[in-house]
């Protein structure tokens, strides 16, 4: 059997099984999801077996550490997976839900959410997004097809192999979770094309994968994940607030896509607060690179450059410009950013105001961590991407993000 043809198999059963989970009560799905958070619990020990031949070969295959860290399954992350799915099923199921009116033509119309069908995920070496997408997912009523990384296989298999039992176990078909195993490029490219079975296409990873999905997919794809994020300290900034959310926007996980990558400082403030801030830095091992006013006050500062602005670094790596104004940080911002999360650390409510009006991103923070920018913090649940385009949604997605609309019209005869 070609790979084509094994891809297309899993994608038409996926279809199969969307069709019956679609019609599943919130009660049926909320057993699923519990029945997953119990096993996920008393499997923790293959899961892990499992994570660690993943984590050796990642290390072996020159996988840098922060990547490590997003790659790595404890019993506390794997307890806290759990636990997010018992919170999942707290959160109002959105199926069926809507809103109702009647029209002078005596017909009566319903609005309702409906599930999107088949949703498929490309994603890297975070095998929690195995398990977030997937519940996500069958919280709404669809069937999931996923496409993880190399670094994560033999993690994912395990997670998947456990979903699958407790759908099973629950009545519905444990098709609506399916895991391509083949890591091969081909198999990403294989799966974008999967027309008539694929009703959307979600990528999840760094800018090369998101590229690669967004030019070449031929179903329709949600864009999400990229996060050169930026943090402005306004001239009018308390210091120690400002050293504490910078801090945390950026060296609390380096790795992840809300996390801090340029920093933006205000020239009036900088002399006071950059010299403090590096200090803090060593801590971390943080490499600052820096404009030339930046490295005046930071003389341990390598020079920036134009692909410094330019790049999600996932690292303790973190760009640094002085700045004359709140307009000059807006404008970088607008050029730089992918649109993801952006703070400013202000005592002034016209700059928050001017930045959070002005700055064209997903999510725009006033004196709080980028860091936040998250399905659970946001109080979705989960979460199973942030979208950083416009259409259809937009930001941290939820429940609501893995829905559409039907129009359910009743009459009496009408005609027009």
């Amino acid at each position: 059997m070609s790979l084509n043809e094994e891809i297309e198999i899993l994608c038409c059963n996926a279809r199969a099984a969307s069709a019956t989970l679609a019609l599943a009560s919130t009660e049926k799905k909320n057993a699923v999801l519990l029945g997953i958070a119990e096993r996920l619990l008393l499997e923790s020990d293959k899961i892990i077996e499992a994570n660690t031949k993943d984590i050796e070969l990642a290390g072996e295959n020159g996988v840098p550490p922060t990547m490590l860290d997003r790659l790595t399954l404890t019993k506390k992350r794997i307890a806290a997976m759990s636990d997010s799915l018992r919170e999942l099923c707290d959160l109002e199921d959105p199926i069926g839900k809507g809103e109702e009116w009647s029209r002078p033509s005596g017909i009566n119309i319903r609005r309702i959410r409906v599930p999107l069908g088949v949703v498929a995920i490309i994603y890297e070496a975070r095998p929690n997004v195995t398990v977030d997408s997937a519940a996500l997912c069958l919280k709404t009523g669809n069937a999931v097809v996923l496409r993880g990384g190399k670094e994560a296989i033999n993690t994912n298999k395990a997670l998947v192999a456990v979903m699958k039992s407790a759908i099973e176990q629950c009545g519905l078909d444990p098709h609506s979770v399916e895991l391509i195993e083949s890591v091969e490029r081909e198999s990403a490219n294989i799966l974008m094309s999967m027309r008539g079975y694929i009703d959307v296409l979600i990528p999840r990873g760094g800018k090369g994968l998101i590229k690669a999905v967004t030019e070449n997919a031929k179903v329709p794809v949600i864009e999400t994940g990229a996060g050169n994020c930026h943090i402005y300290i306004d001239e009018s900034a308390d210091i120690e607030m400002a050293l504490s959310v910078a801090m945390n926007a950026k060296c609390s996980r380096p790795s992840v896509c809300n996390a801090v990558e340029t920093m933006l400082v205000h020239a009036s403030i900088a002399p006071k607060f950059l010299p403090e801030f590096a200090k803090r830095a060593e801590e971390y091992g943080l490499e600052l690179r820096g404009c030339a006013k930046t490295k005046v006050l930071v003389p341990d500062a390598s020079e920036v450059t134009e692909e410094d602005f330019e790049t999600e670094y996932n690292d303790y790596i973190l760009a640094v410009k002085v700045v004359n104004t709140l307009s000059e940080a807006i404008d970088h911002i607008n050029k730089y950013s992918t649109a993801h999360s952006e703070a400013i650390v202000t005592s002034s409510d016209q700059a928050a105001e001017k930045f959070q009006r002005e700055v064209n991103s997903a999510a725009v923070y006033v004196n709080a961590s980028t860091r936040f920018t998250d399905g659970g913090e946001f109080g979705f649940g989960a979460e199973i991407g942030i979208s950083t385009q416009k259409l259809h949604v937009r930001g941290p997605m939820g429940l609501m993000a893995l829905t559409t609309e039907k129009y359910l019209i009743n009459g009496n005869g009408n005609v027009r």
